[in-house]
């Protein structure tokens, strides 16, 4: 309990606050901050009154919870400060005409999740009937209030109430006005905007206004209407609550006083005003923001809006209104600070809200209960694998459908299953990802592809009879969001709402906007955050014990660890001062990659909110915020995952050159897997796919298997199985790899009968991974197998109280366990001192074991995509280069020439929208797709209007849309070489062609001859203009003119291979280098990463260790012989590259 709690004189409550939750760019500090400065301030109630939404109210719920528990008596109060407009239609009407007028931006008037308030703009007349709004507080007084609310947001986010801000009206409230408080805000507020827009009118003009403002907020909310007083220096302040004091007399309409706070404490005013103008980077700033220099002090500022308690309340008042000279009934003034108290704790009840999982009930068969429909389909699906007699899937399957009935998930299985149904119908979905593979009743359900009887795969993996936690099941599709428009179609968009990301102000992104208000050269902060990563990740993974794989510094240890970063944030204090403080605020909103909540009328228990013309909850879900599950809301991950597409694009070319298929549609594709690639279909054993992919190295877009490091351990481990892969999959992360896990599994699986197996139990359990404990199944089963009265769900806890310490639940759990783990190993013959020494192993590896669920099926799916590459390798190249993206089109393309593939290049007449395959299958055609600049609606005109024989006929052509079809694109075509066919000899070459057609492109005849002449002294493209651009554009690196005939036959009369062939007796190899990556070794030292290519198409990185950057020069895209050295762990080296390496040529 706080000890130095602020003991006040004068109840107060807090009905006016804002958090950066939902007042992004205009608050600062999450929900929980501002309710602890408050309990510490000695309030016992605040309610969270956040711009336009309720985006904070999760956090607000779950910290309340959390103070309760801790024995803290703290109301949490929820509410929203609205924008209001007294009718909508009318507002919309004139908006209509007036963005007509206008003739606007198509696009402008995009719904987003966050607006950014310019709080003084809303503070005076708004003439622009565009931005007209003004601000209500609201506030539930109950769960029927809470309700009314979430429809009020999420009725105002709709597309005809939106324009910039979220709008409310009076026909919204008196339809949703039930169990809800409302007040008239502040100098943004209903009242002051009758203030404002009469004030030049005179006394009697307001007060009419006012009047009838009142009238209509009395007749909608009756005594549950308050006029809100609030106290600064503003002189305007004074005059609207002297108005507002009249309206209590006329009418006797509450008062209230509220601190209107926005931030968590009183210390954080400046950083509140740094942050404000961040929100406005890139804008325009607004008339408050002029200049960098903040506020010297608070009073500059004219107000202090943190969490005060009545005492500091009070004080504001006699302090600012003896400023500006007005004179008020302290009395009445006193009244109106209690009220708020009173409200608080009579007004408004003590609640949390509704918290009841909500999924959708249309799921469940009319007349049926969810577990019974449930049970029903599952042993429907169970006699569809033909194991309807089979007593182990039979019992496995009523064991899993006790514990999900008891948990009272039925319906979240129904739902998934409709989701995977709908799926199934448009597009392939992954064998499986997660723990849910462990699941029968997902596998007998269609949800995944895997049979996890068949690899010993835990349900209690996947979902714990004891535990609390709700079923997780992450869903691989092809296309996602193609998927999420649909179910959002056909069931709805208050049924299936897509789940927001609160995007955060990062360390990188932080110094640089501080950086850029306070006019620092932008050469030198990008010099510091270009590089204090890279010197504090060394110092952080030795703190951590890691050394091999990838590890992300925290912001913690970038400060501390990062050289650069110190001596610039002492040189430059004023950046300095805010970065504690407003890293982790929110910046923007955006979408969850693939998460959803589904269920009927989320409208009624959240309040949605809109990004960009999407539905989208309010609160987020995922690794470091949980605000939905708490709040009684699943997230199903519909997951995008490319291999998906490209075993789609495959099978399409498979159809199409094998089958006569000329369009295959989506069912013959999906008919084609389920026949061929399967998991149950498909041969998993076939060992001619291991040897000729996975022994051989022949690596092709292979899911998984992309990385150099994986491909090398995978050659050296050459699997056998998808247990293989699976266990090669697992070890290959950055803790094992520390441990050396792989070194040892390659000496175990070459040498098995070395291995020693403690109990023949043991010997079952890990002889799939040659004694090895891999997978975390393999240390529940070990430890329900061997220990005392030990179920799977204790073992399954194992995983998460391995490595607990101390007295804590965890630790006891663990310690409870080890107790019975033990005494079942004596009773089975082992000695404690082996049955200690095996637990030890457990906790050793704990930290290590992977789901293997997940690895088995992740890789069923790489093994699927090796089948095809073995069996059909053009068909799955080509669909390879297809899906990769832009930022790896060259890679992929080298990969394939590696494969032995011929390319095609881009020809404006015969390349189209897709890779194609030549008819010997031995050449693969470029796509104009594939050209970096060109979309689709271009593709189109050009396809659709071919062939073309000379460049009148492009260029002229009646029917084409030159729209598509505009300048740029014919500048990319033609640095691309895709037109060097209709290069005729009117040109004197590519780069007389392209000045005379692109760069100022002729509307006719006439004027094309003009460029022709003009230019004609233009010439031909430099050869290193022709292979920038056609690296650049197309991806394709060509040799041929980087290194010459003469020079290759000169290499192999010497015997000099290229790197891709590397001799180590020989050391010496040729390449070309095509990207330098400047790096730092743990102590400073200056090195290189090369990544080089040579006519094997290989791309191999070299490592250039003490290179002096200021001396040492290596030209790209140029050939060098060198000596190097080579590593199995680190690859190629070398050392002094000014007498290693030498340019050929």
């Amino acid at each position: 309990m706080t000890t130095n709690r602020a003991e006040p004189g004068i109840l107060f409550t807090g009905l006016h606050a804002h958090s950066v939750a939902g007042s992004i760019f205009d608050a600062i500090g999450h929900p929980p901050e501002h309710m602890n400065f408050a309990y510490d301030n000695g309030m016992d109630a605040l309610a969270l009154t956040d711009h336009g939404n309720m985006n904070g109210l999760a956090g607000q719920v779950l910290h309340a919870q959390k103070m309760q528990a801790e024995g803290k008596e703290f109301k949490p109060i929820y509410g929203m400060e609205a924008y209001f407009i007294p009718s909508i239609s009318e507002w919309r009407e004139e908006y209509e005409r007036v963005r007509a007028e206008k003739k606007a931006k198509k696009g402008e008037d995009d719904v987003s999740g966050t607006t950014v308030e310019d709080e003084n703009a809303s503070k005076r007349a708004v003439k622009n009937i565009l931005n007209r709004r003004r601000h209500l507080v609201l506030l539930a007084q109950n769960q029927q209030g809470l309700e009314n609310l979430f429809k009020l947001v999420s009725e105002s986010y709709k597309p005809e109430n939106f324009y910039r801000y979220p709008r409310v009206d009076y026909e919204m409230l008196e339809k949703y006005g039930e169990g809800v408080i409302a007040s008239s805000a502040c100098l943004g507020g209903v009242y002051a905007g009758n203030y404002w827009e009469n004030r030049e009118e005179g006394r009697e003009a307001v007060l009419g206004a006012m009047r009838g403002t009142t009238r209509r907020m009395v007749e909608i909310f009756g005594d549950r209407w308050y006029g809100e007083l609030q106290w600064n220096n503003v002189p305007e302040q004074h005059d609207l609550n002297e108005y507002i004091i009249e309206m209590h007399k006329e009418f006797n309409i509450p008062l209230i006083s509220t601190a209107d706070s926005h931030y968590p404490n009183r210390d954080a005013w400046k950083d509140r005003e740094l942050y404000k103008r961040l929100g406005w980077l890139g804008k325009g700033k607004p008339d408050w923001a002029d200049g960098t220099e903040l506020p010297v002090s608070v009073e500059e500022i004219g107000y202090e809006l943190y969490p005060k308690n009545g005492d500091e309340m009070f004080e504001s008042y006699k302090h600012y209104s003896a400023m500006v000279g007005r004179e008020y009934d302290d009395d009445l003034v006193l009244n109106s600070l209690t009220e708020t108290h009173h409200i608080a704790h009579s007004r408004v009840d003590t609640f949390f809200p509704d918290t009841t999982v909500r999924l959708p009930d249309f799921v469940v068969p009319e007349g049926a209960t969810a577990g019974g429909a449930l049970r029903k389909m599952c042993f429907e699906g169970l006699r569809d694998i033909n194991e309807q007699n089979n007593p182990e899937y039979i019992n496995r399957l009523n064991h899993e459908l006790d514990v999900i009935e008891d948990r009272g998930f039925s319906k979240y299985f129904l739902t998934m299953k409709a989701i995977a149904d709908r799926a199934n119908d448009m597009m392939l979905t992954g064998p499986g990802r997660g723990s849910a593979a462990g699941a029968l009743v997902a596998y007998v359900l269609g949800i995944t592809q895997i049979d996890p009887l068949k690899y010993g795969l835990l349900f209690s993996r996947f979902l714990r009879s004891d535990a609390k936690d709700y079923p997780d099941i992450d869903y691989d599709v092809a296309e996602p969001m193609f998927l999420k428009e649909q179910l959002v179609e056909d069931w709805g968009d208050t049924t299936v709402v897509p789940i927001s990301n609160w995007n955060t102000l990062q360390l990188r992104s932080l110094i640089k906007d501080i950086s850029k208000l306070y006019n620092i050269p932008f050469t030198e902060v990008n010099a510091v955050t270009g590089k204090m990563l890279r010197e504090a990740t060394p110092a952080a993974k030795k703190a951590h014990g890691i050394a091999a794989g990838v590890y992300v510094p925290t912001f913690e240890e970038v400060k501390q660890y990062s050289k650069s970063l110190q001596d610039f944030l002492r040189k430059h204090s004023n950046v300095a001062e805010h970065i504690d403080v407003l890293y982790g605020q929110v910046r923007s909103c955006s979408r969850h990659a693939g998460g959803v909540v589904i269920a009927e009328e989320l409208d009624k228990y959240m309040p949605l909110i809109n990004s960009k013309g999407v539905r989208q909850t309010p609160w987020s879900e995922g690794q470091n915020v949980r605000h939905l599950e708490p709040m009684g809301f699943i997230k199903f991950d519909l997951l995008g995952l490319s291999t998906l597409r490209m075993v789609e694009g495959a099978i399409r070319h498979v159809l199409k050159r094998h089958h006569d298929i000329e369009e295959p549609t989506y069912e013959q594709i999906k008919e084609y897997y389920d026949n061929n690639l399967h998991p149950d279909k498909i041969d998993l054993n076939d060992q001619d796919v291991y040897e000729n992919i996975f022994h051989a190295g022949n690596w092709a877009g292979v899911f998984q298997f992309t990385e150099t490091g994986a491909q090398d351990f995978c050659k050296r481990a050459k699997p056998k199985s998808i247990i293989d892969l699976a266990a090669i999959t697992s070890i290959y992360r950055p803790g094992p790899l520390s441990a050396g896990v792989d070194r040892s599994y390659v000496n175990a699986k070459e040498n098995p009968l070395d291995i020693k197996y403690l109990h023949p139990l043991v010997e079952e359990h890990t002889r799939e991974t040659y004694g090895y404990l891999i997978f975390q199944e393999q240390i529940a089963m070990l430890a329900h197998k061997l220990g005392k009265d030990i179920s799977l769900d204790e073992g399954n806890l194992l995983r998460k109280v391995l490595t607990k310490k101390g007295t804590g639940k965890g630790a006891q759990a663990k310690r409870k366990i080890e107790k019975k783990f033990v005494e079942g190993c004596v009773e089975k013959g082992i000695r404690k001192s082996e049955a200690l020494e095996l637990w030890q192993t457990f906790e050793y590896f704990s930290g290590y074991g992977f789901n293997k669920s997940h690895a088995v099926s992740y890789c069923v799916l790489s093994y699927q995509c090796a089948w095809l590459l073995n069996y059909y390798p053009s068909e799955w190249v080509a669909a390879f280069l297809d899906k990769e993206p832009e930022t790896r089109k060259e890679k992929a393309i080298n990969i394939a020439k590696s494969q032995g593939f011929e390319i095609e290049g881009l020809n404006i007449n015969t390349s189209g929208k897709v890779w194609e395959i030549s008819d010997d299958g031995k050449t693969l055609i470029q796509p104009l797709s594939s050209c970096k600049g060109i979309g689709d609606a271009a593709i189109e005109q050009i396809v659709g209007h071919r062939p073309y024989h000379t460049i009148e006929e492009f260029l002229f052509n009646e029917e084409m849309v030159y729209s598509k079809v505009n300048k740029r694109v014919l500048d990319i075509l033609i640095r691309s070489g895709a037109m060097d066919p209709l290069i005729d000899d009117r040109f004197s070459g590519g780069k007389h062609f392209w000045s005379a057609v692109a760069v100022e492109r002729p509307r006719n005849q006439k004027k094309l001859d003009e460029n022709i002449e003009l230019y004609k002294p233009e010439g031909d493209f430099s050869e290193e203009e022709k292979i920038e651009y056609l690296v650049d554009l197309t991806g394709v690196f060509p040799m041929e003119k980087v290194i010459t005939g003469e020079v290759l036959r000169k290499l192999q009369d010497y015997g000099v291979p290229p790197l891709g062939e590397y001799d180590p007796d020989l050391q010496l190899s040729w390449f070309i280098p095509r990207a330098i990556i400047p790096k730092k070794t743990k102590n400073g030292k200056d090195y290189w990463i090369l990544e080089c290519i040579d006519d094997t198409s290989t791309l191999t990185k070299v490592r250039c260790w003490g290179v002096n950057p200021n001396k040492d020069r290596i030209f790209l895209n140029r050939p060098y012989m060198a000596k190097l050295n080579y590593d199995p762990n680190w690859g190629f080296s070398t050392r002094a590259i000014g007498r290693t390496f030498r340019l050929l040529g």
